[in-house]
């Protein structure tokens, strides 16, 4: 995994334009290695989103500071950044990433949760690091695809 997917996203996120996606997402591997877990978890969503908001910026594509992560991948979709072969299967995908890492967030206490705290596990916190490192690389394959480029992988 570390290879295959830890790594490209790493390289990918060198580009100055990610500068906040990776320092956020070295965040959350600091988090992660100190054992703390939920900050991990919320410093992963945090990188996604900013590599969204990168992109939007990049692109001049309008945003709420506020959005949300799906908000933003409902923006990114809108004008064209998933351009794949997915053809009917882009729907469902869209779908997965509005819920699949901000779910994970939001699960593991990334809102006020009151008198009783939520455990998150390891295996939570490196699921959602996972989880960030292959929304990033989709996200620096689809970018590259709508300029016009081939992305080359990192080699691991």
């Amino acid at each position: 995994m570390h290879a295959e997917v830890i790594k490209p996203a790493l390289a990918l996120l060198t580009a100055p334009a990610f500068a906040k996606a990776n320092e956020e997402f070295m965040t959350a591997h600091r988090h992660y290695r100190t054992g703390a877990y939920k900050d991990a978890v919320t410093a992963a969503n945090r990188a996604f989103e900013s590599m969204m908001k990168a992109i939007c910026e990049l692109e001049s594509w309008s945003y709420g500071s506020g959005d949300t992560a799906a908000r933003l991948v409902t923006v990114v979709n809108t004008h064209g950044l998933f351009t794949h072969d997915f053809d009917a299967s882009v729907t469902a995908y869209v779908a997965m990433l509005k819920a699949g890492l901000p779910t994970v967030r939001n699960n593991a206490g990334g809102h006020g949760e009151g008198l009783a705290a939520k455990a998150v596990t390891s295996g939570i916190a490196r699921f959602a690091i996972n989880l960030t490192a292959s929304n990033i690389i989709l996200l620096g394959d689809s970018y590259a695809a709508l300029k016009g480029e081939e992305r080359r992988a990192a080699t691991p």
